[in-house]
């Protein structure tokens, strides 16, 4: 008996936690939060690596996999925007980067081609940064650590990375789309 669908089922636990997740964070149970987020970024590396190890790759998988990381990251900074523990102009931009990547995604597959979902080592950067933050946000909203800088600088990284991230989907798949344009001509 294979287990190839294990990762898809690891994506849809993750996408399943997103709303206790927000609910806990909105009752200013963060402790509950900062549990569940563990567990979402544990899976996260856990689907990655059996679908690597195993190669029990599948289209589905593919989709799964960054909408789960999407929901959860969008989700979580557009809550802790709202409710004050982070500032909203950093949720805005980390959430406009995946606007921008996912309409790019769309508007390649209706006038290219298929969509292959291939993330680049930055992007995977700035989805741990991401999910690192978001950590220690919700550990300093529930025990006070770690300190007010240290969030500072890691959102500053956040922002690199997504500012370099993003311009680094524009230009691959601009140039990807390009080359396809080409040779069909």
């Amino acid at each position: 008996m294979s287990l190839s669908w294990l990762p898809n089922a690891i994506s849809l636990l993750r996408i399943a936690l997103v709303v206790p997740i927000l609910s806990f964070i909105l009752d200013d149970k963060f402790v509950w939060a900062l549990a569940l987020i563990w567990l979402a970024a544990f899976s996260d590396g856990i689907d990655g690596y059996l679908a690597s190890r195993f190669n029990w790759h599948s289209r589905l998988g593919a989709l799964l996999d960054p909408v789960a990381d999407k929901l959860l990251v969008a989700g979580t900074f557009i809550t802790l925007a709202v409710t004050q523990h982070i500032p909203v102009w950093l949720a805005v931009i980390t959430i406009l980067r995946d606007v921008i990547i996912v309409c790019g995604a769309i508007a390649y597959h209706y006038i290219v081609g298929p969509v292959h979902g291939e993330p680049t080592r930055i992007s995977k950067l700035n989805t741990a940064l991401q999910l690192l933050f978001l950590l220690f946000v919700l550990s300093r909203a529930g025990f006070g650590w770690p300190d007010e800088i240290t969030i500072t600088i890691l959102g500053a990284a956040i922002l690199v990375t997504v500012v370099i991230s993003g311009v680094d989907y524009v230009w691959t798949w601009a140039c990807r789309a390009r080359r396809n344009v080409q040779n069909a001509v």
